[in-house]
């Protein structure tokens, strides 16, 4: 059985999800693959101690505080490569980024085994517990604002919203008519 609620952020609504202790599932209304990784049997409710700790830390990341993936009770659903990418996205500072390439060279020094920054993009593409797990914080090569499973739009306001300087991110579109 799983558990859902919605809140209301300042982007948006959001579905949570839960196995009953952990989060699994953190997504914007209209967000690609949402709810993916919840299955048939759910049961809403909101005062869950799982929930009411994901609207407390979301309200303080709003509020403009930094607090860590880790004091939640996380358990995203996806293979063990996934996971690892995921890992590997908890542990960007907020405020930062990183390239693909970058959290691919990660992987393959972790695993043993070549990783390619596309593998790495499926990865975070699937990621279940947007903004926590934060999957916004990932670049293209070139600094573009690439593959955000929430929309553009929401990668750019959680970035600036973060302090990052989106004043030399290129225009992703533009960007991707210059290679034709």
């Amino acid at each position: 059985m799983n558990y859902a609620a919605k809140i209301q952020t300042p982007m948006g609504n959001v579905l949570l999800a839960s196995d009953g202790k952990n989060l699994i599932g953190l997504w914007f209304a209209g967000q690609k693959y949402y709810g993916d990784s919840m299955d048939s049997s759910i049961e809403y409710k909101d005062g869950l101690p799982v929930f009411i700790q994901t609207k407390k830390w979301l309200e303080r990341y709003f509020a403009g505080e930094m607090p860590a993936a880790s004091e939640l009770p996380l358990a995203p659903a996806g293979s063990e490569f996934r996971k690892s990418v995921w890992t590997m996205l908890c542990h960007i500072p907020y405020g930062q980024t990183r390239t693909y390439g970058d959290i691919a060279a990660q992987v393959t020094m972790q695993r043993g085994k070549k990783t390619s920054a596309r593998a790495v993009g499926g990865a975070v593409g699937h990621n279940p517990i947007s903004i926590i797990i934060p999957c916004h914080r990932v670049m293209g090569a070139n600094g573009s604002l690439t593959g955000y499973a929430g929309g553009i739009e929401r990668k750019q306001q959680l970035l600036a919203a973060e302090g990052v300087d989106l004043t030399r991110v290129p225009d992703a579109h533009a960007a991707a008519w210059q290679k034709i």
